[in-house]
């Protein structure tokens, strides 16, 4: 059996601002042999690209460095700005585990990349995740608090000096978090008000680390371009926390304020599972069971 394993690095820059550093980073993530790139997302008011590459474990590995390389060589923190936080050029790079490897295969992954990410380009690094070499780096939302602006600062703290790098951010690029995770799911939902303060409220509420849902991370942000709020959110255990319990909590917390749901939306590539999960509930189907009675998992079973 093939060794595949997942990486989903967020860069800082979209192709609604800046074309030719997007179609920069596509350009490298292509050229890689032995990866594939899956799905690309991008976003004008976050001002961010999300990439979903696929691969053998060692073309992953120089993948992510080589996009990395490229991020730090075109894009220019002093200059961004967007909604979403953000404190690097490259600004998260995940590994997640696919086919015949590890949670721990994905570690191993994440501390090399990093190590040549400092040692060839100046780019220091937290580890995160399952990665993490401390309890309280295994947030992402910890390990960029203070984003790009607040990081020179951040880093003279006794307790947040780089895993890989020294006290200091790279003057263009920032710093990044690297690490091994399980599949999450960026899940958007999107209301029908232009009050991000409400959005910001709704967020507050449903996340964990304010007591909501415990695999849900959380924040109210404003699309500018649609003049609408959204509640952003990163499910990172869609099977303890469904998208549809979310889903209709928002909805639940939107009326209070006389606020709809008018959309919402997917970033980057989601299990099936989260979805079907989602039609069986909203369809009420009784004794469905997913494996059974789906054609396509029994398609593949064929291959």
């Amino acid at each position: 059996m093939a060794k595949l394993v997942e990486c989903i690095p967020n860069f800082s820059v979209s192709r609604e601002k800046d074309e030719p550093v997007f179609q920069a980073l596509v350009d490298t993530a292509k050229a890689v042999p032995g990866c594939t790139l899956f799905d690309v997302q991008s976003d004008g008011n976050h001002n961010r690209c999300v990439f979903t590459l696929i691969g053998s474990p060692d073309a992953i590995e120089e993948a992510a460095f080589q996009l990395a390389k490229k991020a730090v060589e075109t894009i220019d923190m002093t200059k961004h700005q967007g909604q979403h936080p953000r404190m690097g050029a490259v600004d998260v790079i995940p590994f997640v585990p696919q086919m015949d490897v590890s949670v721990q295969d994905c570690v191993e992954i994440s501390k090399r990349v990093a190590k040549r990410c400092w040692d060839e380009l100046g780019l220091p690094s937290f580890l995160y995740e399952d990665s993490a070499s401390r309890q309280e780096r295994k947030n992402l939302a910890a390990c960029r608090k203070g984003q790009f602006e607040g990081m020179p600062e951040k880093l003279l703290l006794p307790d947040w000096a780089p895993d890989f790098g020294e006290r200091r951010i790279h003057p263009t690029a920032g710093i990044t978090a690297i690490g091994a995770r399980m599949p999450l799911i960026a899940f958007n939902v999107n209301l029908d008000t232009a009050d991000v303060e409400i959005a910001k409220k709704i967020a507050k509420a449903i996340r964990g680390s304010s007591g909501g849902f415990r695999s849900c991370k959380a924040i109210g942000i404003m699309l500018e371009e649609r003049n609408i709020a959204q509640v952003s959110m990163n499910m990172v255990n869609f099977e303890d926390t469904p998208l549809y319990f979310a889903y209709e909590m928002i909805r639940a917390l939107a009326e209070r304020y006389g606020v709809r749901i008018i959309g919402s939306e997917i970033v980057g590539l989601t299990p099936a599972k989260a979805l079907i999960d989602c039609a069986e509930f909203y369809l009420k189907i009784e004794n469905f069971n997913c494996k059974n009675q789906i054609m396509e998992y029994h398609l593949i079973d064929m291959e």
